[in-house]
Order: structure tokens, then sequence, then C-alpha cells
């Protein structure tokens, strides 16, 4: 970890070796230990339509491999964005970066996420194609009012999921669609652009200063919409079947003839909100339900304000976030992207002496609880000692995150304790002929990734 001056392991391999000692258990833990299973529709997804077993949305085991990527711009701009398929079957996020457009707006950047559902397949087009349609209006010009570019970035939408329609027609499908978050950054303003249940958030002077808003069925707005185009609210879902109700996309819910694009069970309008840019930003981040559904706007914005004065590697703190969603209990793909400004927390030499006292502190912990434990009998497993630690008062964790948090700190000190006492057995005369055993995980790990210790 670059968080401080100590190292540990780096997670992805790690974990990737656990996920190994663990496969065979993992099936009857997860499907009878946690909501979303086979037969509950989730979050995005359409209800089965066809008879018999419905496949679950789920895997045995997630898959933990990280896409990461950074960037900066010229004019002061830096940003990294991470990306993981987690307990999900299939990835359906996508992402634009585009830290500085091209001509006139070489001082404008551009950045994106889009959450596919039913299919990947609109997310993935949507995120090759959608700028392009919005600086394809004409009306995305360095000279351009708030009210212009807003127009601009509207209509682009509409021209988007114009397009889409007609491959649609053309290739004959009409299931699948894709939320977008996006931001257009400016010398003077930041454009909030979101359509669906995807989330920015803008931090300023270490507080949530701005915050898109979901778009979900059960809003008294969005509802209305919904029935007046012939449609219903059923679980929280258009029709009982999809979670959002406004996406590209998803033309089953775009039927009604006599309606305009805007006014139909699903809409493709975005919701546009302009915001005065001051030297007091921090940072943005824009992030898809895999992340919300596990932690809130302030604290998020308190754990990457946290992070910042102690990592420099945008990418190791977006990293961070996906681990902190995961042990939270998220299912979903998470994705995150992290644009700093020039007013974004640096550096911090106390920050990075406290969290160096922190992993100290939980590592003699870890190793006391250890001791306390295996005095009783049997070597005590990873969970035993997580749960032990959770009811201990530990200061100086990272706000907003909690010990979830620091949970990569804590499992490589438990690993720590039991190599040393497999070492000190090997040296008592009655152990020395024994090869060193392999260790048995169960199913502790997942449990350890979804436990709450809060």
């Amino acid at each position: 970890m670059r968080t401080s001056r100590k190292g540990s392991v780096e997670m992805p391999a790690f974990v990737r070796q656990l996920v190994k000692e663990t496969e065979k258990r993992v099936t009857s833990f997860f499907k009878g230990g946690r909501g979303g299973g086979a037969g509950e529709l989730t979050e995005g997804e359409e209800g089965g339509e066809e008879e018999g077993v419905i496949p679950s949305p789920y895997l045995d085991r997630p898959v933990l491999d990280k896409h990461m990527q950074e960037g900066c711009a010229s004019w002061g701009l830096t940003y990294a964005l991470a990306s993981m398929q987690g307990w999900r079957a299939h990835m359906e996020d996508f992402h634009n970066c585009f830290p500085q457009l091209g001509g006139e707006l070489s001082h404008w950047g551009f950045f994106a996420v889009f959450d596919g559902h039913a299919g990947s397949a609109v997310a993935q087009h949507c995120s090759r194609n959608l700028l392009d349609h919005i600086l394809g209006t004409g009306k995305i010009r360095a000279d351009a009012d708030v009210e212009r570019v807003t127009e601009g970035i509207k209509e682009g939408f509409f021209l988007m999921d114009k397009h889409l329609h007609a491959m649609a027609c053309r290739e004959g499908w009409e299931r699948g669609g894709t939320t977008v978050v996006s931001t257009a950054i400016t010398p003077h303003h930041i454009y909030f652009v979101n359509c669906g249940d995807s989330r920015a958030v803008l931090c300023r002077a270490g507080r949530v200063a701005f915050s898109t808003e979901d778009h979900k069925p059960f809003l008294p707005a969005e509802r209305e919409r919904i029935e007046s185009a012939g449609g219903s609210v059923t679980l929280q879902r258009v029709n009982g079947s999809l979670a959002v109700s406004r996406a590209l996309g998803d033309f089953s819910y775009k039927t009604t003839e006599w309606r305009p694009v805007t006014e139909q069970m699903v809409s493709p309008e975005p919701e546009v909100s302009a915001v005065e840019r001051s030297p007091a930003d921090e940072f943005l981040v824009l992030a898809c339900d895999g992340v919300w559904d596990t932690v809130s706007n302030e604290e998020l914005c308190a754990f990457v304000h946290s992070r910042l004065r102690v990592c420099t590697d945008l990418r190791e703190v977006c990293s961070q976030v996906i681990d902190l969603c995961l042990y939270k209990g998220s299912l979903d793909n998470i994705s995150i992207i992290l644009v700093c400004f020039p007013g974004a927390p640096q550096l911090s030499p106390e920050a990075l002496h406290q969290e160096a006292e922190l992993e100290d502190f939980l590592e003699s912990k870890v190793a006391e609880i250890f001791e306390e434990l295996s005095a009783r009998g049997d070597e005590p497993d990873l969970l035993s000692v997580l749960t032990v630690l959770a009811s201990a008062v530990i200061p100086g964790l990272p706000p907003g995150g909690g010990l979830q948090s620091k949970r990569n700190c804590i499992i490589s000190a438990y690993y720590q304790q039991k190599e040393a006492r497999r070492s000190r057995l090997a040296q008592i005369p009655i152990f020395s002929g024994i090869p060193s055993y392999r260790c048995q995980l169960e199913s502790v790990y997942y449990k350890c990734l979804l436990v709450e210790l809060d």
C-alpha cells in the first residue's frame, strides 16, 4: 500500500490466491447467505421472460481484476479511473475520459460513466459515440452561454438515442440500455449531466457541494410520467422490471408513438446542472450505482479527501474506493472516475505519520487477538479475529471508510501471525517432522468480504 511508510500485500494477486483456496465452498455460502440471488431482480436488470430456471446474474466468486487509467490536462486537471466486474456475471460498465478536448475547447474536459443493463452493447456503443453527438449539435462552443451548452448536451442525448433506435430496428433488438453520468468541465463552469441512477458528486472545501439526483421510478415526477405513458411502478420498478426511469436505449419502454421521447415510460432526457467553478473545488467523482449502493455522498467525499492526504497515486485512491465498496457488500460492477482540481488535498507528512501509526496499531491489535484466541486451543481463523477486532475501539480510522477500508492491512497482519505461529511450531521437536500444512480458508474470506464491521 502506498498510503504510508509500511508495505503490504498488493490486493489483486493476494486475493486471487485466496479465491483459489476457497472456490469450492463459495457457492453454497453465497447463495444461502446474501440477498440478490438468482430469483431476485437486481438493480438495472430486467425480469426473465423465459420459462424455467433463470440464470443467476451473479458469479460464485467475484472477478477482482481492475482496469485502471490516469491522465492530466495542461490546464491543471488530473484524473484517474478504476473499474471492476465484481460479483456480476458480466461486465457492463464503460467510460469516457477526455481531459482536454481539441480546437477552441482545448480548456474543456469531458468524463462519463456508462452503466449498462440487459447486456453491454448499448453502454459500449454510447461510450464511443455520445460525445460526438453532443459536439455535433454545433452548440458546444467556447463562447456559448450556459443555456446554449445545456441545450446542446440534451440534444446530443436525444440524437444518441435516435441513432440507437435506428440500430435496434435494423438489427431486430429492443432490450438493453444504459444509464449515463457525465461532466463537462469548462474554464468557468462544471456541467453535471445525469440520466439514470449513476451519480456525480463535487467536493469543495472538504464538503459535498453538489450531487446529482438518481432517476428512480418511485419518485413522484418519474412515476407520473411512467403512468401517463401507460406503464406502472411495481416493486419500485418500471412495469415491475426496470429499476431506472431514465436511460438511453430500453426501447421496449418507449413504444407510445403519440408521445414525445421525453414523455415515454423511460426517458432519454438527461438532467443538466451548471455549477460555477471555485478555487475551493477539490475533486469530483463519477460512479455507477455499484458504489452508491454501499457508501453515501458524504462518506465518499470524506474518504477520498483523507486518501489524497496520504497517497499521490490517484489510481490507488480509486482502487481503495472499489475495495471499500466490495468489502461493504456491493454485488454490482463497480466503476469510478476521480477528477482532481488544483485545490485538491495534497500529501501531508502529518497524515502519513497518523496512517503509519494506525497500521502499527492494527498490526499489534491483530497479534494480540491472535495470541489470545490461540491460547484457548485451536488456531483462530480470520473471521474470528475480525469479529473481535470489530468490537475494539480503534482511533484514527479513515473518515467515511471505517474498519472496512483497512481490511487489507488486517488480512496481511493476520497471515503474518499465522506464518509466525507455524514457524514456532516447526521448531518444536514433536512437530519438526510434520510438513507445513496448507491453510484451510473454507469460506472465511468471502464472509470477510461481506460481513459488516460497523
